[in-house]
């Protein structure tokens, strides 16, 4: 199997984060959730078809955990040269976290091709002082 490749113009970007205190329908270990909002663009002179991606979360205190999985918010988005595909979902955390992400899949040569999301820091607000 070869390397996957980093398509030259294929670019993901974080377009918003907004917190979200879940209350009783999270986790008591995990209260925090972050909803992220992501356009993937396809600036390359290739078709490319996405098909799922890997999470990284980095939490405060030091561990991690991966998430992977096939397709993106259930779909697997094909995107001619010009095209974007955007999306929104979360994550769950128990206090601050950063997240690095990416997506996989194919271009029209069938290639294996890839591309990252730059890593943004998902911070739980501080409460205002009394």
């Amino acid at each position: 199997m070869s390397a996957s490749l980093a398509l030259p113009g294929l670019a993901a970007r974080l377009d918003k984060l907004v917190y979200h205190h879940g209350g009783k329908c999270l986790p008591a270990d995990q209260p925090h959730a972050f909803v992220y909002f992501i356009t993937i663009h396809n600036g390359s002179e290739h078709t490319v078809t996405l098909l799922g991606r890997k999470w990284v979360l980095t939490h405060a205190d030091g561990s991690r955990q991966i998430i992977e999985g096939d397709k993106i918010v259930g779909e697997a988005p094909r995107l001619e040269p010009g095209e974007s595909f955007s999306y929104n979902s979360y994550h769950v955390a128990g206090s601050d976290a950063r997240a690095q992400g990416s997506f996989h899949g194919v271009d029209d040569l069938g290639r294996a091709v890839h591309v990252i999301l730059p890593p943004f820091e998902m911070r739980v607000p501080q409460a205002p002082a009394a």
